[in-house]
């Protein structure tokens, strides 16, 4: 039926995509998603609550936010396995700036929670509708795991105060908070240590030890069990001072609404943007690295706009900022997910099991929610990475640790943006020294290729300069161009011809066109000419629309060498072949001899 309706009304797809996959669903496949679903249910309880404390909303507005925006990305986004919900980066972005406006978890800070996810929703959708998804792919792979490291750290320190029941002043730094404690060991609740440091080893012995139970519920039931058993020993949450939770009073997402004044607007649009592209990055991301495994054909705009919506909408169901997960989408893949449903129904399910569980959150301790934001925190600061990058590439290092060192010091939206500059700069260095290389014919192979000029293969034509660039034509990389093309005519005056290999060049803009005629004028005027060898389609077309071709002549461009060759030897200085016993073309061999 869907079939024949998207044959009929193509144009469908973009606003019910669901319609795609939908006549694929079997009774096998649904359930395997159900079975799929139970365990992604399961596993964002404790990580939702979590992410919640990062973000600064009510416990339960972590759970809510694993609901309905699950269930909107899952039918309009285009991965079958993407699991949107609450994240430590989105949320730890939100507090960032959230928290200098309202206190958290206040009724004002909520609405304008649900106010920036409003925004970001609407963002999103237009970037999809306009089809800006190549956009996320600025922010670089550096600029994410500096971010995610930094973010871990702050995260840490900034639950010391919940650990230790400290009264640490909110917003303070994080040298301001290790002064804080070192300068007041004496205040600690040793109680709430005890509690503390139980869920931490509990969620630690079991992760690694007892993989198939979520070490998250295991080690929040540990620290409840410790808290109750020391409020009963030492006469009750009077001596101990143990905080809880507290009971969850709502178990279903119940409507809210942002606020839609011009002033809120204004306020939030700042962290609009940082938000945005943070969110749309970890999505994307997510989607692509599974769809590699599942073999699965990704729409990045579709997507945009299955994030976008899953937002908009579910800042009317008490949701804050949402995006993809890399644990649960990972799980749902794991467990055999076959199609978005198995998202869509974990968020379903989800408002059964809080129901259920709703009322235990009064026994869980204030310190054992520190510690598992603790093991969140750790879990997200990825070493592995970070060695590589720092391996590998100075400048993708310097770019991870700036970015790392700002999410530290400074505000986080401007952490983001100041690793995206530093990733333009060093992308714009990087191609802006792009590699130039004299190639000579090789002797030594049959089919006679190019090949680099060097020790073995040491012989040019001592009229004909062949010259390859890596890279692309554009203002920003012609003056390290020009320099090296200058290098080589100054070291060898009489190659008064050039052959530009341009293979590897994938990109030309106007200065470059400008460059190559005015290149081609230079070698006509020393007595020479330019040919230009394996030109491709992105390298003609600037030469094309701003009539270019005629300056440097329509026959001057080759996809043979042997052609460039033939073309080449009539205009040969006979004086210069007399003297020359290198010999390096086959056509050569015609021309006078010393």
């Amino acid at each position: 039926m869907s079939e024949k309706l998207l044959e009929s009304r193509p144009w469908l797809k973009y606003f019910m995509p669901f319609l795609t996959w939908l006549p694929n669903v079997t009774k096998q496949s649904l359930k395997q998603d159900i079975m799929a679903a139970i365990t992604g249910a399961i596993v964002v309880l404790p990580q939702g609550v979590a992410f919640a404390a990062i973000a600064g909303m009510p416990p339960q507005y972590g759970l809510f936010t694993a609901m309905v925006p699950a269930i909107i990305a899952a039918f309009w986004g285009s991965s079958f396995h993407l699991v949107s919900g609450p994240t430590t980066a989105a949320s730890i972005m939100l507090a960032a700036f959230l928290s200098t406006l309202a206190e958290p978890a206040s009724a004002d800070y909520v609405t304008l929670a649900l106010t920036i996810t409003f925004m970001v929703g609407v963002v999103q959708v237009t970037m999809g509708i306009f089809k800006l998804g190549a956009l996320v792919n600025f922010i670089s792979h550096s600029v994410i795991v500096g971010f995610t490291a930094g973010a871990g750290i702050l995260i840490g320190f900034k639950q010391i105060k919940n650990f230790f029941a400290l009264p640490i002043p909110r917003g303070s730094h994080p040298h301001e908070i290790a002064h804080y404690f070192f300068t007041h060991t004496s205040e600690i609740n040793w109680y709430a240590f005890a509690v503390g440091i139980s869920t931490l080893l509990a969620g630690i012995i079991v992760k690694k030890w007892f993989k198939k139970i979520p070490y998250m519920i295991a080690a929040m039931v540990a620290g409840s069990v410790v808290g109750v058993i020391l409020n009963q020993m030492f006469g009750g949450a009077e001596v101990t001072a143990l905080k809880t939770v507290g009971k969850l009073t709502e178990w279903y997402p119940p409507l809210s609404s942002p606020d839609f004044s011009f002033e809120t607007f204004q306020t939030l649009a700042p962290a609009v943007l940082a938000i945005t592209f943070l969110a749309l990055t970890e999505a994307v991301a997510i989607a692509k690295s599974i769809a590699v495994k599942s073999g699965q054909k990704l729409d990045g705009n579709q997507e945009f706009i299955g994030q976008g919506l899953s937002n908009l909408v579910g800042s009317f169901f008490s949701a804050y900022v949402a995006t993809g997960s890399f644990n649960r989408s990972g799980v749902n893949y794991e467990a055999g997910a076959k199609s978005p449903i198995a998202a869509a129904v974990a968020g379903v399910l989800l408002i059964f099991i809080l129901f259920a569980v709703a009322p235990l959150a009064a026994y869980l301790p204030v310190p054992s929610m520190a510690a598992i934001l603790f093991l969140v925190a750790y879990g997200i600061i990825d070493i592995h990475h970070m060695k590589i990058i720092t391996k590998t590439s100075k400048g993708e290092a310097g770019v991870l640790f700036l970015t790392f060192f700002c999410t530290l010091f400074l505000h986080l939206d401007q952490a983001i943006i100041i690793g995206v500059i530093a990733s333009f700069i060093f992308y714009l260095l990087h191609t802006s020294k792009p590699n130039v290389s004299v190639r000579t014919i090789n002797q030594h192979d049959e089919r006679r290729k190019f090949t680099e000029l060097d020790s073995d293969n040491p012989k040019e034509c001592p009229q004909v300069k062949f010259i390859r660039v890596d890279g692309s034509l554009f203002f920003g990389a012609l003056g390290n161009i020009e320099d090296k093309f200058d290098e080589f005519a100054n070291k060898c005056p009489t190659q008064k011809h050039l052959a530009l290999l341009a293979q590897s060049i994938n990109f030309i803009d106007v200065a470059g066109s400008e460059f190559l005629v005015k290149l081609a004028e230079t070698k006509k005027a020393e007595g020479g000419d330019l040919y230009i060898y394996k030109a491709k389609p992105k390298f003609m077309r600037p030469l094309v629309s701003g009539d270019h071709l005629h300056h440097i002549g329509e026959d001057h461009f080759y996809d043979s060498k042997g052609d460039i060759i033939r073309d080449l030897i009539p205009k040969m200085d006979l004086e210069i072949c007399k003297t020359c016993t290198k010999r390096i073309f086959n056509e050569c061999e015609g021309l006078p001899k010393p």
